[in-house]
């Protein structure tokens, strides 16, 4: 019989989502879980700071003819799924209904089911079908000459409004693309170095590079390769990638998430049953590989051998630390830096590691600052959805800006980028290019 807990000290768990079953699918189901959820969250109402999905949530009930969730019309139930971009927070900070409590409320995952539902039965924009095919477009904008023309043309405000008519904010940071991309850069330099494993890591990390980094933050491939070599890792590059599903789950599209996730699979294990542990240097990324697609392909052995492959950049260091093996002679100090955590990394349960590292850098403050960006992969960029991104997150550009620091950090390019826009921040940077201007590399 499934012990039925109301709540207590255990650590919340996940269930397997079962995507691929018929009633996954059944709107009438759907609907009936969404009310069942809704009524719960609406005499809660702990998580309405965090983003827009709850406001709308519960403007609906107290503008229906009830007061309660029974007054909304169910057709306005999708307008609540669409403002939730999946970074996990009810879940992971605020709501106490999670299992193992008796109501078993896992908010992210039914409003994944809502976005399947919607894919499933209208299919997506055009718009939103580009903006989540990273591989398609990465690959596209990044040949040479064709870069620096996209990129131009992305800083020209003529284009821009032709743009937000397409529904792509004008206003919405859009990323550089370059041809030198992450792939081209890297080189293993240390394939003579043996690996020593220690505190559950091998000492030989191969790093998926993500879309992102890959076509846009090429320069952190650099910053990984000199920090893991300097402190003896032997790093390199995986085979071969496609990117990870995260932009096609938030989409809806499972089917496409299962496409690529074939795709990755063999070239991930190909590095495990080598002796390498898994890297990335985006949060999303690592996230998908450590709790979605588990989560999506519970009894596929290859995905959990992944899976217990994979950690994130600073996780790994932090571990070879704790073991002695990380080099602690800074050269240079970094002062002060004003750090956003991640959702995306928040939800990996592993602490503040990425501020734990950087404050082992002699005359150097870090603070944390763990509230949402509003960024998402794509929220602030599309029209409809840029200022409630702005909203989201000015909270937290308020307090970087007042911290006034000499660096502002995140894990997460996007974000970093999205909160320097409203922080009037010129240039953030990835923790890893610290670590390394600290070492002297």
């Amino acid at each position: 019989m499934k012990d039925k807990r109301e709540g207590g000290v255990e650590a919340p768990t996940r269930h397997a989502i079962d995507w691929q079953s018929a009633d996954f699918y059944d709107k009438d189901s759907l609907n009936a879980e969404m009310e069942r959820v809704f009524d719960v969250c609406h005499g809660c109402r702990r998580c309405v700071s965090l983003c827009d999905a709850f406001p709308t949530l519960f403007d609906l009930i107290d503008e229906s003819d009830t007061f309660e969730v029974d007054g909304v019309d169910k057709k306005d139930y999708q307008k609540v799924a669409d403002q939730c971009y999946l970074c996990d927070m009810c879940y992971m900070t605020k709501c106490p209904y999670v299992p193992p409590h008796e109501w078993e409320i896992d908010f992210p995952h039914l409003m994944l089911r809502a976005k399947a539902v919607k894919f499933k039965e209208q299919g997506a924009s055009v718009r939103d079908k580009l903006l989540s095919s990273t591989d398609l477009v990465g690959g596209m904008a990044t040949i040479p000459i064709v870069d620096i023309t996209v990129n131009a043309m992305n800083n020209n405000g003529a284009f821009r409004s032709v743009l937000h008519k397409a529904g792509v904010h004008k206003d919405a940071k859009v990323p550089k693309y370059h041809s030198n991309t992450l792939r081209k850069r890297v080189k293993p330099l240390n394939k003579d170095i043996p690996s020593e494993a220690v505190n559950g890591t091998t000492g030989k990390v191969a790093m998926f590079t993500t879309c992102y980094g890959n076509y846009n933050s090429p320069e952190l491939g650099d910053d990984f390769f000199k920090v893991f070599q300097h402190n003896n890792i032997h790093i390199e590059v995986v085979g071969k990638e496609q990117c990870c599903g995260m932009p096609k789950m938030e989409l809806g599209d499972l089917d496409s998430v299962a496409h690529a996730m074939e795709k990755n699979l063999p070239q991930l294990l190909a590095m495990v049953d080598k002796g390498f542990d898994l890297i990335a240097p985006v949060p999303s990324c690592v996230l998908m590989f450590k709790q979605e697609l588990p989560l999506l392909f519970p009894d596929n052995e290859d995905v959990l051998k992944v899976r217990d492959a994979f950690f994130d950049p600073f996780e790994y260091l932090m571990l070879r630390h704790k073991a002695g093996k990380l080099d602690t002679e800074f050269s240079a100090p970094l002062g002060d830096i004003s750090y956003h955590v991640a959702c995306h990394l928040r939800v990996q349960n592993i602490g503040l590691k990425t501020a734990d590292i950087l404050k082992l850098v002699p005359n150097t403050q870090v603070t944390a600052e763990q509230r949402c960006s509003g960024h998402d992969g794509t929220y602030a960029v599309k029209v409809e959805t840029y200022d409630k991104a702005v909203k989201i997150g000015r909270p937290v550009a308020k307090k970087v800006k007042q911290a006034n620091a000499d660096h502002f950090a995140s894990d997460c390019p996007m974000a970093a980028s999205h909160v320097a826009r409203l922080a009037d921040i010129e240039k953030p940077v990835h923790p890893m290019t610290l670590l390394r201007q600290a070492y002297g590399l």
